[in-house]
């Protein structure tokens, strides 16, 4: 077989690429997707108990007028809107998200440790050299101590003292004195910051309903159940797990940078195997644990997207109340069943027992009087997900530059959460618009906006 352009995986970004390669005109292509379903780390299964599963708590916001007119195209009126509510438990008791905006919740001296920290002459004045340093200089000692410093190392797996700054931008809410004063004073929330406000959500289906559907607009051009095991940059060929061998002039792989250079890439320089094995990612274990009845948030219902859980009561670093983001997420509709999504990450690093974290997840619930009373829990789903975020580490950047400019070099390109490994841009808008600027640069030259590794 010889076509175009070969993708590798039918997740968003290849779904994105394909979808734009179809509208300007191309019909020589392929996607090879190793699983039976579309849709990658946001595909979404419903399990024997009837409840529906994300893997992890996905939302639908965006940043591009494209993905917008997509997700309308796809869902039209099968699709719910959300105003955000987030909150953080820390020091028993409950904050509002962003966690250093809303400190005022917390007792008191929590509050005046936060307070202390953020007073002029308490954080340090030289350039932080890490993201650990960073969090200190930016939000001071009680702050970095009672929230972001255990938060980060439970979701990324690793010591912040390990990551870089490069990737916070919109993804860490930076607050001033002034602001945490003013709130604790006039006793004022402020949890309208973010991108993720507000989002959107699939009536059905879950965060999977949107790429089954792309996905099935494109049905002639996937091949399921169809990995690739051998990629020869220099006949510009790849052979599958069924012994096919398909000629290709450009390669999109959506999969993880490192495997590329390492398992599938034929006779790679050891420089490129030595700037991917820099490369650092967490694992995450998801679990869905599905109860009859709803457990009360301030003795009303519980009203909540997700929260947040730093301390270490709890193996979990976030949960997410799915029940709230559709009713269809839980069998009938049942108003009174709770679908609680649960994230536990793991790397060597932080190494877990995975074979107790469902136990370990359902009395963490317990504790942090997620789980009513009388509730019966009556579905424990869980997925282990060997590449959960692709870790910001020190050596990133520094690895990107070396390997993606030799693999363009050879007419591959590497997009997508994994592909490009920057989590800054990994959100689902992100990943789509990554495939479909990578078409558009393809087939009119234009440049790339959302993906820069230089």
């Amino acid at each position: 077989m010889q076509v175009e352009y070969a993708i590798i995986g039918a997740g968003p970004t290849g779904l994105g690429a394909a979808r734009r390669l179809e509208e300007l005109g191309c019909r020589s292509f392929v996607l090879l997707e190793k699983n039976a379903y579309a849709g990658g780390l946001a595909a979404s299964f419903k399990d024997p108990q009837g409840y529906t599963w994300d893997i992890g708590g996905h939302v639908v916001f965006s940043h591009y007028e494209y993905f917008d007119r997509l997700l309308d195209d796809l869902l039209g009126a099968d699709q719910l809107r959300h105003q955000r509510k987030a909150w953080v438990r820390a020091c028993g008791t409950w904050v509002p998200y962003p966690f250093q905006n809303n400190i005022r919740h917390l007792p008191a001296e929590a509050k005046w440790r936060c307070v202390e920290g953020i007073l002029p002459g308490h954080r340090p004045e030289a350039a932080p050299a890490n993201f650990r340093e960073w969090i200190l200089s930016v939000f001071g000692q009680g702050i970095a101590e009672i929230f972001l410093w255990p938060y980060n190392y439970k979701v990324w797996a690793i010591d912040p003292a390990h990551m870089n700054t490069t990737w916070v931008g919109e993804r860490v809410s930076v607050v001033g004195l002034e602001a945490v004063l003013k709130n604790i004073i006039l006793e004022e929330d402020e949890v309208g910051w973010g991108p993720n406000h507000t989002f959107a959500f699939p009536a059905h289906g879950g965060t999977g309903e949107v790429f089954r559907r792309l996905a099935g607009r494109l049905a002639e051009h996937i091949r399921y159940n169809c990995a690739v095991t051998r990629i020869d940059a220099g006949s510009k060929t790849l052979t599958t797990s069924d012994g096919e061998t398909i000629a290709y002039k450009h390669l999109l792989s959506t999969g993880p940078l490192d495997l590329l250079v390492t398992e599938q890439l034929a006779s790679a320089p050891d420089a490129l195997r030595e700037a991917a094995g820099k490369l650092k990612h967490n694992g995450v274990f998801v679990a869905g644990v599905g109860a009859r009845g709803r457990a009360l948030h301030n003795g009303e219902a519980d009203d909540r997207c997700w929260m947040y859980f730093p301390e270490d009561d709890c193996p979990f670093y976030r949960v997410t109340n799915f029940h709230n983001y559709a009713p269809a997420n839980v069998p009938g509709s049942d108003e009174n069943r709770a679908a609680l999504l649960c994230e536990t990450s793991f790397s060597p690093h932080k190494r877990e027992d995975l074979s107790r974290l469902m136990d370990r997840t359902v009395k963490g619930l317990d504790t942090v009087g997620l789980l009513a009373k009388d509730a019966a829990v009556e579905s424990r789903f869980e997925l282990t997900v060997d590449y959960g975020y692709p870790v910001p580490c020190l050596e990133r950047d520094q690895a990107l530059r070396i390997l993606q400019p030799w693999l363009e070099a050879q007419g591959i390109f590497s997009r997508g959460r994994f592909g490009g490994w920057k989590y800054e841009v990994s959100n689902m808008d992100h990943s789509v618009m990554q495939g479909v600027e990578w078409a558009e640069r393809m087939m009119r030259n234009t440049p790339e906006k959302t993906y820069l590794w230089s």
